[in-house]
């Protein structure tokens, strides 16, 4: 089963249908179905290590100032006790809570399957973002999570490389800034080629200003610990840059999807299209 990373950008994306939006439902369309969907959202973001156990998670809306259409959006995805149990097991000896009332599907999620998986009828996890833990802690229990992949769960982790909401220029609706571009290519050539040194990215001279809080950068790591213990890199799915000061570039593993940078979408949307028995994984 493949795994993911995804630039999820705004909440808007939810309800447009553009490039991005596009790169995501072909990534749905293009890979097996999978049994359960494990993601790793920036919006979990808490002081402690934690998977959603419930049997049917709510729809967060965990945002403000956007159009009444984005707050009345429902995912009604189920959850997964059992297999939360199991992840819980998998990851030993890190310790990971069950949470079974407080949390559910956020918009670093839904978002992205609306998109992906719009039937909404696959079973869906979320693993929080642990605040107290250095870089390395999550590339290792990304690469930990490894064997779920061999049990039909497709693991996505949403966030993004470049990340800076003070730094938006709403005018630079499709271009990034100089400092955006050299940060997201630097992270691009450690994903495509040494994953495993991801953590090093926070030496990058452009981090503080790309990265100035680490949510969005984190869930990078997990997809860098997966394709580590895959002892293989990722492939860059679609690229881009949005106000300047956000990257969409999203990173698969193992996974048949035609997309890149400049190919035509309408065209390969229909390749990614195939039944799920002739897809290359």
């Amino acid at each position: 089963m493949p795994a993911a990373f995804f630039g999820h950008g705004s909440p808007m994306n939810a309800l447009e249908l553009n490039r991005y939006t596009d790169a995501w439902a072909t990534f749905g369309t293009g890979i097996p179905r999978p049994r359960a969907i494990l993601v790793i959202s920036a919006h979990w973001y808490i002081q402690a290590t934690a998977l959603t156990a419930m049997p049917q998670p709510k729809t967060i809306h965990d945002f403000y100032g956007f159009p009444p259409e984005l707050f009345a959006v429902d995912y009604p995805a189920p959850g997964d006790p059992d297999l939360a149990e199991q992840i819980a097991d998998v990851v030993k000896p890190t310790w990971v809570g069950l949470d079974v009332d407080s949390w559910g599907i956020d918009h670093g999620t839904w978002s992205v399957l609306r998109h992906a998986f719009p039937d909404a009828d696959i079973p869906v996890l979320q693993l929080s973002i642990n605040a107290n833990k250095p870089l390395e802690y999550h590339l290792e229990l990304g690469a930990r999570l490894a064997p779920l992949r061999q049990q039909g769960v497709l693991i996505i982790a949403s966030g993004n490389v470049v990340h800076n909401l003070r730094g938006i220029d709403l005018n630079r609706t499709d271009s990034g800034f100089s400092w955006a571009q050299r940060f997201d290519d630097a992270a691009r050539e450690v994903m495509t080629d040494v994953p495993e040194a991801s953590p090093t990215l926070q030496g990058h001279e452009d981090f503080g200003i790309a990265v100035p809080t680490p949510e969005h950068f984190i869930p990078l790591l997990y997809l860098a610990g997966l394709s580590a213990a895959a002892e293989r890199p990722a492939e860059v799915l679609i690229d881009g840059y949005v106000y300047g000061s956000l990257s969409m570039t999203a990173y698969t593993l193992d996974a048949r999807c035609p997309i890149g940078n400049g190919v035509d979408l309408e065209s390969a949307a229909e390749l990614g299209r195939m039944p799920a028995e002739d897809s290359n994984i």
